[in-house]
C-alpha cells in the first residue's frame, strides 16, 4: 500500500474527517486504477458533504470512463445544482461540458 493512500486511509477514518481528506482519497483510488473504490469513497463523501461540488465532475468522469452514462449523467445534473447553489459558475461549466458529451 502506497504511504498517501496509508496516510489518506488514517485521515478519513475520523469521525470529523476534513472533506478534502476524502476527496483526496478518492482520487488516490483514481490514480492507482481503483476506480469502483474510487466511486465508493465519493459516495460517502456525497453522504457526508453533498456540497462538496469538485466531487460531481470527479466522480462523472470516472463513470463515464466505465461506460456507466446514465450513473455519469445523474452524477453531473446533481454537482450543477450544487454548483448553482454555492455560485460555483466554474464548476458548472465543466460539469455541463461534460454533460453535453454523454
Amino acid at each position: 500500500m502506497s504511504k498517501r493512500l496509508e496516510f489518506l486511509q488514517k485521515m478519513t477514518s475520523a469521525p470529523n474527517a476534513d472533506p478534502f481528506a476524502w476527496y483526496g482519497l478518492a482520487m488516490e483510488f483514481r490514480s492507482l486504477g481503483r476506480l469502483e473504490e474510487c466511486l465508493r469513497t465519493f459516495e460517502t463523501l456525497r453522504q457526508r458533504d453533498p456540497g462538496y461540488v469538485a466531487m460531481y465532475l470527479m466522480a462523472a468522469q470516472v463513470l463515464s470512463e466505465l461506460q456507466r452514462k446514465d450513473e455519469a449523467r445523474s452524477w453531473a445534473e446533481e454537482g450543477i445544482q450544487q454548483g448553482r447553489r454555492k455560485g460555483d459558475t466554474h464548476a458548472i461549466g465543466e460539469l455541463e461540458s461534460l454533460l453535453a458529451g454523454l
